[in-house]
This record gives C-alpha cells, structure tokens and sequence, in this order.
C-alpha cells in the first residue's frame, strides 16, 4: 500500500472512530430501552426466543432513527455541504393536482411549483445544499432490507414528486441560490422500491455526495450490532 492510500485509509479509519463516538450517547439509549422493553412469553418460544424476537424486531425498527443520524451528523463535516432536518415541509393543494394530472414521470420532474400554500405537511429526514454545485435535494431515509406493497409503493412516489415540484421554491425561500433540486430516498440495503433514478443505495452514497460517508456509518452499524447481539445473549 503506498503513503496516499495509507493516509487515506488511516483518515477513513478516523473519521469512522469519531462518528462513532459521537453517535454512541444515541445507541446506547436506544439499546437502554430495548433491554427495558416488556415482552410477552410465547408459548413455543419460551422466555428466552420471546424475548429475543422482541428485541429484534424492536431493534429493526429503531435502526432506521440511528441510520438517519448517522448519516446526517457524518455528512454535516464536509464544508461543501449545508445538511438540516425538516421536520414540517409544506406539501401544497396545486402538488397534488399536479401529480394527478400529470402521467408522464419526465414531465412532472421538470416543473416547479411555488413553496408556501399547505395541504399537509411531511417530515424530510434530511435535506443537503451542496454550495459549489448549487444543487438542493431532500432525502428520505429509509433501511431498504425489505419490500413494500404496491400501495405503500404509491405513496412514496406521490410524495417524492410532490416534494420535487416545491423543492427549489422551498430552498430559494430559505435564502439559497438553487439551481437543479431532487427528492430522493436512500434504501440503505439496497433493496429499491422507486425507480433508480429516484433513489440511491447506502453503498453508493459516497459517489453521490462526492464525500466518504459508507464506512464511518457502517463502523456505527458494526457497534449497535454488537452491543445488540450481546444484549440477546444476556440472562
């Protein structure tokens, strides 16, 4: 291995310690509650396997909270990017009009609707600027290990164009010079269910964004991982 792929990996090794860190106070709460949670005995599990089952499948589910923290805090260190939380975005009347009447994708995803007017509001997980490619896009995150049914399949569409058709109005009134937008969702495994123009895996997320960021939120994976496997073990 020659200096620079040594310095890069030694850089990536620390970047991932410090993401870690940081992150840790969240996952060690999180598995706090999960070693408290009640559960309720099975007759074919048995105390131990029901407990276990509840564990996991509680631990699925808070999974995507750390997944989207960790990418938000480590993407929050590359100076080239502005990256928030919007926990109320506006999704107008005229949004969903426009996603009625308009079938063609292509079409729908060069329109600009203006942002303001509210007919419900959404959370984004996460929404980045990147200021030398005045780019704005919204992100949901999601951990993308299973399938969904076609209905819920719908429904992540319509918001996705919804929140495209207000996107660049939305960043403008917020004081940025945005010149393209995209609402996107992150299928952390990879396994999609919107086009793949619409979405990107958590292996891909380095090229995306043009900045390292798979590894340091794999080494949190790796920690709550752990810290949850030895939970299961405990008696």
């Amino acid at each position: 291995m020659d200096h620079h792929n040594r310095e890069s990996a030694s850089n990536g090794a620390s970047d991932a310690a410090d993401l870690v860190l940081r992150l840790k106070p969240s996952v060690d709460a999180t598995l706090e509650r999960l070693a408290a949670k009640r559960f309720r005995e099975d007759p074919i599990g048995g105390r131990k396997y029901s407990r276990a089952t509840s564990i996991i499948s509680s631990a699925y589910k808070r999974h995507g909270t750390l997944l989207e923290e960790a990418i938000v805090s480590r993407l929050s260190e590359c100076p080239r990017l502005q990256v928030w939380r919007e926990p109320s975005f506006k999704l107008s009347t005229q949004s969903l009009q426009i996603c009625r009447e308009v079938e063609n994708t292509e079409t729908l995803l060069k329109l600009d609707l203006p942002y303001g007017e509210c007919e419900r509001e959404i959370p984004l997980d996460m929404v980045v600027f990147d200021k030398e490619k005045r780019t704005l896009n919204s992100y949901n995150i999601k951990r993308g290990n299973g399938s969904y049914d076609a209905g819920k399949r719908r429904s992540i569409m319509t918001e996705l164009f919804r929140t495209h058709l207000l996107l660049t109005s939305y960043g403008n009134a917020l004081g940025f010079d945005v010149e393209t937008s995209s609402a996107l969702v992150i299928f952390y495994y990879g396994l999609k269910s919107v086009p793949d123009d619409l979405c990107i895996a958590g292996d891909e997320l380095d090229d995306h964004f043009g900045f390292p960021v798979y590894q340091a939120v794999e080494s949190v994976n790796d920690y709550f991982k752990n810290q949850l496997h030895a939970l299961i073990e405990e008696e």
